[in-house]
């Protein structure tokens, strides 16, 4: 950092300026991308969690049809039960066996009564399932729809200025390196503090082009003397003069 140290107040501010104009084309870029990654990462997990929803749909449909076919095959067993019970009614000796093959009859029959009800609170329970995963499905869907779309939009966009992107991220890099720790961290910090980023404005028609209070005139003077780093008493951002703003381009 000792060839940093050594430079002049003039040479601080270029580098500052110049870092300042890389870094507002880099967020002019994210700005062109907007909301774009966000709205992909929440459609994303949008996604994701509807289609935990429609597996879960899906098991519960499977489970009520497994129940309705436990059911289904329960009814045929008492069927077959009770058609051995009346062929053994045939030859019962006594009432009482008569009377205990009829009970074992008349349970099966509640079984089956029992059975068809399971049923058929298990098909309406199946029908709104059903409907539910359809609507799950046809969610999904227009989800999956927005998401291509913005993915679309948001692959053009990072298409477009990748490579633009890369060379300002090596610029920002590069201009970073020749920069006062001090400063650099003066600069992230007013940087950070405000919502477009700009940490280092010129004085434009005798104010501060940040937040737009006037300058006086002596202080617009020591401003064009470069002798030291003079930040805007009102917003802390550093100023420059619009000469040394101008004579200082990014490609």
């Amino acid at each position: 950092m000792a060839a940093v140290k050594d430079f002049s107040v003039e040479e601080k501010l270029v580098g500052l300026l110049r870092l300042q104009k890389i870094d507002s084309k880099l967020d002019e870029i994210q700005i062109l991308k907007g909301e774009l990654p966000m709205e992909v990462s929440d459609l994303e997990d949008e996604i994701l969690g509807l289609t935990a929803r429609q597996t879960r749909i899906e098991e519960e449909i499977n489970g009520i049809t497994e129940f309705i076919e436990s059911k289904k095959a329960a009814i045929k067993d008492s069927e077959a039960l009770i058609g051995k019970y009346e062929k053994q009614s045939d030859n019962v000796k006594n009432n009482r066996e008569f009377e205990a093959i009829n009970k074992e009859i008349e349970m099966q029959q509640l079984e089956i009564k029992l059975s068809e009800k399971h049923i058929r609170d298990a098909n309406e329970e199946l029908a709104e399932k059903v409907k539910l995963l359809e609507a799950a499905k046809k969610q999904v869907a227009v989800k999956e729809g927005v998401l291509n779309h913005k993915k679309g939009e948001l692959e053009k966009i990072i298409a477009d200025t990748e490579k633009e992107e890369t060379h300002l991220n090596k610029q920002s890099a590069e201009a970073r390196s020749h920069i006062d720790e001090r400063l650099l961290y003066s600069y992230d910090r007013i940087r950070k503090s405000y919502r477009n980023g700009l940490s280092v404005v010129p004085v434009e028609r005798d104010a501060c082009g940040g937040c737009f209070n006037s300058i006086p005139p002596q202080r617009q003077s020591e401003i064009r003397l470069h002798k030291k780093v003079i930040v805007c008493e009102n917003c802390g951002r550093i100023l420059v003069d619009s000469d040394l703003n101008d004579s200082v381009e990014v490609k």
